[in-house]
Formats: C-alpha cells, sequence, structure tokens
C-alpha cells in the first residue's frame, strides 16, 4: 500500500510518499481502506521526534484517525461487516490507504458527512468528551472556557458544549477567529492578544467566575485559568504548549476547592477509549445526524501534499480541521 512516511525527525519536508505493508490486524480489529485521514498536532510532534507512538502503533506513519470502508474483519469482531463505512480512532498509520483499527474504536460515518468531515471527528470528539464531560464534569447551564476555540478541538469543544445546554467562553489569537468562534456559538470570544482572559471572565460571569475550563496551552495561563475558576471549579489540561513548567498559588486552589486535572488520550487502552464511542454514538452522533453538531473542515490535501498540511497546521491560521484526502 502507499504511505505517507517520516523519513527522519525534522521539518514537513520529511513526510514522503512511500510503499509498506498493509497492516496486520488481530481478531478483534477490522482493517479500513483509507479515505480521508485527520491531521492533528500529535502528528507534527510525532514527526518532529518528541511524540514517540505506543507499543505497537506505527513507528514511522502518523495518523490518529481516518474514514474509509472496512474491507477484513477479524475472527472475533462482531459489530462490523465488510463494507460497511465507519471513522475510527487509532494509535497511528492513519496516514495510509490501509489502516487498521480496534472495533470498538470505530463509529459508523454519519449520514451525509463526506469521508473528510468523517476523518476530522475522532481524535477531537473522543478527546472532548473524555476530558470534558468525563473529567470536567461539565453539566447543562453551567460555563466552559475554552483555550484555542478556534483549534480543531475548540471547534468541536463549542459545539458540543452549547449542544448539550452549557454556556461557552473561547480564547483564540484575533477578531476574526473570535467571530468565527461566536458564529460556532460560543457565547463569547476574548482575543487574547488584546484582553486579559482572567479579566473578561471577571467580568461576563459578574466576578464568579467558570465551571469547567479546557486549557491545551499551559505555562504562564495557569495563574489566569485559577483566578477564573469559580467555586468547585474544575481545569483539565489537554497540552502544555506554552510550557509544563507553572506558578500556582496553592491557596487558592484550597480556598476554592478546585480540581486541576489533565489527560492523555493516545495511550490508553482499547476498553476505554470503546467506551467513549458508546457515549459519543448514544449521545453526540444524532446531533450530528441532525446538523445540530457540524464538522468545520479548513482545508483537505491529497494525501500527497500531507508535508504542506503539515505547515499550515504549524502556522496556526487555519479555523478548525485538516485532512487529508486519499480518495482517487
Amino acid at each position: 500500500m502507499k504511505a505517507i512516511v517520516i523519513t527522519q525527525p525534522g521539518g514537513p519536508e520529511v513526510l514522503q510518499l512511500a510503499e509498506r505493508p498493509k497492516p496486520q490486524y488481530g481478531a478483534d480489529e477490522v482493517l479500513i481502506k483509507v479515505m480521508a485521514a485527520g491531521v492533528n498536532r500529535p502528528d507534527i510532534f510525532q514527526r518532529k521526534g518528541n511524540y514517540p507512538p505506543p507499543a505497537g502503533a506505527s513507528a514511522d506513519i502518523p495518523g490518529l484517525e481516518v474514514a474509509g470502508v472496512i474491507v477484513e474483519v477479524g475472527d472475533a469482531v462482531i459489530q462490523w461487516k465488510p463494507g460497511d463505512k465507519v471513522c475510527a480512532l487509532v494509535t497511528g498509520g492513519g496516514y495510509a490507504e490501509y489502516c487498521k483499527a480496534p472495533e470498538g474504536q470505530c463509529l459508523p460515518v454519519p449520514v451525509n458527512l463526506s469521508f473528510a468531515e468523517a476523518a476530522s471527528l475522532p481524535e477531537t470528539f473522543f478527546t472532548v468528551w473524555s476530558n470534558v464531560f468525563d473529567r470536567g464534569k461539565l453539566q447543562p447551564h453551567q460555563s466552559l472556557l475554552i483555550h484555542g476555540g478556534s483549534s480543531g478541538i475548540g471547534v468541536t469543544a463549542i459545539q458540543m458544549a452549547k449542544a448539550l445546554g452549557s454556556t461557552v467562553f473561547v480564547t483564540a489569537g484575533s477578531d476574526e477567529k473570535c467571530s468565527f468562534c461566536e458564529q460556532l456559538g460560543a457565547d463569547k470570544a476574548i482575543n487574547y492578544k488584546t484582553t486579559n482572559f482572567k479579566d473578561a471572565i471577571k467580568s461576563l460571569t459578574h466576578s464568579v467566575g467558570v465551571n469547567v475550563i479546557l486549557d491545551m496551552i499551559g505555562g504562564d495561563y495557569m495563574p489566569g485559568n485559577i483566578d477564573s475558576l469559580a467555586i468547585e471549579g474544575r481545569l483539565v489540561m489537554i497540552n502544555a504548549m506554552n510550557g509544563r513548567e507553572v506558578k500556582l498559588d496553592l491557596s487558592k486552589v484550597m480556598a476554592k476547592r478546585l480540581i486541576i486535572t489533565g489527560s492523555m488520550l493516545r495511550s490508553r487502552e482499547v476498553a476505554f477509549k470503546t467506551a467513549i464511542a458508546k457515549n459519543l454514538e448514544q449521545k453526540i452522533w444524532p446531533l450530528i445526524e441532525s446538523g445540530a453538531i457540524k464538522p468545520v473542515i479548513y482545508k483537505t490535501f491529497g494525501a500527497e501534499d500531507a508535508a504542506a498540511a503539515h505547515k499550515l497546521m504549524e502556522s496556526s491560521t487555519h479555523t478548525g480541521k485538516i485532512a487529508l484526502s486519499f480518495e482517487h
């Protein structure tokens, strides 16, 4: 099969089209003929040599989410059959014509979605459900602050939280991105380059603060996050783009009875991800099929242009998701 491989750690140019053997799938796995793959920040980190894949995952073929058609199934697979159209969360190997996936990490392609749109769903939807709703325990009528509102994660979190009845605030890096987030449903978007988000949240919530913060920035955002949380608030960390070392006033954590948590999804066990998939299919997939939640694709590249896709992601000029197409 053809695959986009990381020839050596480095810049986008190290991504090259190459021939690789089809994956060998297990008894509880399916083999997917990939029509499209999503592009995500962890792919960038893996390409640079900063994010080694977990044991058993492809070391040189990146890609954490795919959509396509099942062509073969393992002996123990009961949920799927050849010909089924699915999207799937995988631990790697998505930038290829064929990819294997555990049956429990597959979801049906929602009605009326293209393969590229379906491929843009798994990574962010699994991540947001796990962190905002399972770990962050966001409830209807509570408030959520999302840092990086125009990112793939942000776009998903805005729509999911709004559809389930929460108030949503976001930060973004330009007035254009802020407008984009508000058009998606955010109650207020804060341009972090011109406004201190802590002051804005204090004003917007009448000094009460927000119930949950989803943060992929870290670093110097920590003090503002702590000040922006309401009593019994939850801070959920999913990345640390501004640095892993932080200053933390523990007296505020104790006084406000805060919970600070975080997670990494890629290395979690199949059973954990399968449970998320079931929640998504029951509670979120109907909202996608009704149009209440819509995938937002900024640009789709041919698979051979994966280097250009990575350059775009690293520029952070996009709003929404980036996809690769393997359809010919």
